[in-house]
């Protein structure tokens, strides 16, 4: 697939991602409590993987999704440090979205979850599809 391609992919599924997290967060009181708990840190992660998978859409899949964890594991782990100036950036929507408020070691396990996800299926998406391929028969064409 190419690489423009692949970058449009990116592009129409992360809005996507981004409209199910929030939901997940504003429905949470109509959603199975497991998924309320933890469906908006995966799709949060995934839509990490998407964006450096669009920046960097040639780099092998296990490199974005090394950068997507470093990226989200760097989040979380901030959440432990506290000043004014991170804290009032926090208190914004924007802000309290991407830098999030309080470390949990369980919010390490949904980027992983869902950066595995999104590698997984960025895998499949790229790979060669048997169907298409010419088997090498009935591909001349004969004289009768």
């Amino acid at each position: 697939m190419k690489t423009k391609k692949i970058r449009l992919i990116y592009l129409a599924i992360t809005p996507l991602v981004v409209v199910l997290g929030l939901s997940s967060r504003k429905f949470d009181e109509s959603l199975p409590a497991f998924i309320a708990d933890y469906a908006g840190d995966t799709l949060w992660a995934l839509m990490v993987f998407l964006g450096i998978s669009f920046l960097l859409p040639d780099l092998p899949v296990m490199k974005r999704g090394g950068f997507a964890l470093a990226f989200s594991y760097f989040i979380e782990v901030s959440q432990l440090y506290h000043a004014p100036w991170i804290d009032a950036l926090r208190e914004t929507t924007l802000g309290g979205l991407i830098l999030g408020f309080g470390f949990l070691w369980t919010d390490l396990i949904c980027y992983t979850v869902g950066i595995a996800f999104g590698a997984m299926a960025d895998l499949q998406m790229r790979k060669p599809d048997s169907m298409s391929e010419p088997t090498g028969q009935g591909d001349r064409k004969t004289s009768e």
